[in-house]
C-alpha cells in the first residue's frame, strides 16, 4: 500500500516539522501546560501568522483551501510535537462543521478563525451516549421567534476556552432517533451556560456544559432544523481520519525514542539493543506504525472525493487499527524505557497517554471494526 506526496505536501510538511522541533520541543510543551489556559495564545497567534489555522479552511471562506491529506499531514506532525493547543476543536471540528451545515454562515465566520481571533468547539457528545452520535437528550424548544435549550454536553474538547460552542440540541422525534436534531451557535459566555473545565490525561483540556435554560434568537440555528446528525457524522468521519494521522506521528516518535534508549542504554555490558528479543519488538514497533499511516493517507485521499458508506468505512478502518497499532507502540514504548516510561519527566509516557485518548475519541477500535463490519 503506498501514497505519492505532492512536492507542496513534502514542503508543507518539513517546514512544520521544523518549526515544531525548534520552537515546540517537549520542555515547551511542559511549561505551555503549565499556564492557566493549559495552552499557549501566543503560540495560537503564531499559528495563525504562519497561515496553518487557514490552510484547511477552503478560499471561499477565507482560508487557503487545502485537502485532507494536507491536513493529516500537519496533524502528524503536531503528534510528533505533542501540540496542546485547540487545532482539533476549532479547526478540524468547529470550522469543518460550519463549512458543511451552512457555507453562507461560514463565509461570514470563519475568516476570523483563520485569523486565530476566534475559537470554536462542537459539544456534541452527552454523558449517556458513549458513541452513539444520534443519542441527543438535549433540547431544543421554540419560543417565539427563538429557541430554548436544556440539557447537558460531555467532554467537549477546548469548551471551556470556545468564544462560540456548536450545540446539538433535539428538536424532535425520540432521543436515539437519526432525524430531529438540530445545531445551534451558542456564545461562549451565554446566560444559563455552565461550564465545568479540567484537563484531560493526554496534556489537552475538556469541559462539561450544563444549558438551563439557555436562550437564543432565530439566527442561533445553523444548517437545516432536525438534519444535525448527518452533518456530525461526516464531521467526525475526516475528524477520525485526521487524528489517526496525528497519532501516527505520536507513534513515530514514541518509535524514534525507543531506538534511541535502546542503543544507548546498557545492561549487562552492553546495549539493550544488542539483545535479539528486544530488536523484534522495536522493529514491530516500527513496521506497525509503517502500515498504519500507509492506511491513515489512504484513508485521508477518500475523504474528500467519496461520500455516505465509502467514507465512513474508511474512517472507521483507519480508526479501528490506529486502536489497536497505537495500543501495541505506546504499550511497548513505555515497557522498552523500563520504570522511567511511567514518570512524567520522560516523554515516551506522554505519547501513550496521547495515543489512549485518541482511540477513545469519536469511537474506540471496538467501535469502530463493528460499524466497519456494519458498513459492508
Amino acid at each position: 500500500m503506498s501514497f505519492t506526496f505532492t512536492d507542496d505536501q513534502r514542503q508543507l510538511a518539513d517546514s512544520i516539522d521544523r518549526y515544531l522541533a525548534d520552537k515546540y520541543g517537549f520542555e515547551q510543551r511542559k511549561a505551555i501546560r503549565a499556564g492557566d489556559d493549559g495552552w499557549s495564545r501566543a503560540v495560537w497567534a503564531e499559528f495563525a501568522e504562519l497561515g496553518w489555522l487557514a490552510f484547511p479552511i477552503a478560499e471561499v471562506h477565507g482560508g487557503l483551501g487545502g485537502t485532507t491529506v494536507d491536513l493529516a499531514l500537519m496533524m502528524e506532525a503536531f503528534g510528533k510535537a505533542l501540540v496542546v493547543e485547540p487545532f482539533v476543536a476549532t479547526i478540524v471540528l468547529g470550522a469543518e462543521t460550519i463549512a458543511r451545515a451552512d457555507p453562507a454562515r461560514a463565509e461570514a465566520l470563519l475568516p476570523a478563525v483563520a485569523e486565530g481571533s476566534h475559537l470554536l468547539a462542537l459539544a456534541h457528545g452527552e454523558p449517556t451516549s458513549r458513541y452513539d452520535i444520534s443519542r441527543v437528550a438535549t433540547t431544543a424548544t421554540k419560543e417565539g421567534d427563538g429557541w430554548v435549550l436544556s440539557g447537558t454536553k460531555a467532554v467537549v474538547l477546548h469548551g471551556d476556552c470556545a468564544d462560540t460552542l456548536i450545540v446539538s440540541a433535539r428538536t424532535g422525534g425520540a432521543e436515539d432517533e437519526r432525524d430531529g436534531v438540530t445545531l445551534f451557535l451558542v456564545p461562549g459566555d451565554a446566560a444559563g451556560l455552565t461550564k465545568r473545565a479540567y484537563p484531560t490525561i493526554d496534556g489537552l483540556r475538556g469541559a462539561d456544559l450544563t444549558l438551563d435554560g439557555v436562550r437564543l434568537g432565530a439566527d442561533s440555528v445553523l444548517g437545516p432544523v432536525g438534519g444535525a446528525v448527518d452533518i456530525v457524522e461526516g464531521v467526525l468521519d475526516r475528524a477520525c481520519v485526521v487524528l489517526s494521522a496525528e497519532a501516527v506521528g505520536a507513534m513515530a516518535a514514541a518509535v524514534d525514542l525507543t531506538t534511541d534508549y535502546l542503543k544507548t542504554r546498557t545492561q549487562f555490558g552492553k546495549p539493550l539493543g544488542s539483545f535479539q528479543v528486544l530488536q523484534h519488538r522495536a522493529v514491530e514497533m516500527l513496521s506497525e506504525t509503517q502500515f498504519a499511516r500507509a492506511l491513515c493517507y489512504r484513508s485521508a485521499g477518500q475523504m474528500d472525493v467519496s461520500g455516505g458508506a465509502v467514507r465512513s468505512r474508511a474512517a472507521s478502518a483507519i480508526k479501528a487499527e490506529i486502536g489497536r497499532v497505537g495500543k501495541i507502540v505506546g504499550e511497548e514504548a513505555v515497557q522498552l524505557h523500563g520504570g522511567m516510561g511511567m514518570t512524567d519527566e520522560m516523554a515516551v509516557g506522554h505519547y501513550f497517554k496521547r495515543l489512549r485518548l485518541i482511540d477513545v475519541t469519536f469511537g474506540n477500535a471496538a467501535h469502530h471494526l463493528r460499524r466497519f463490519a456494519e458498513l459492508g
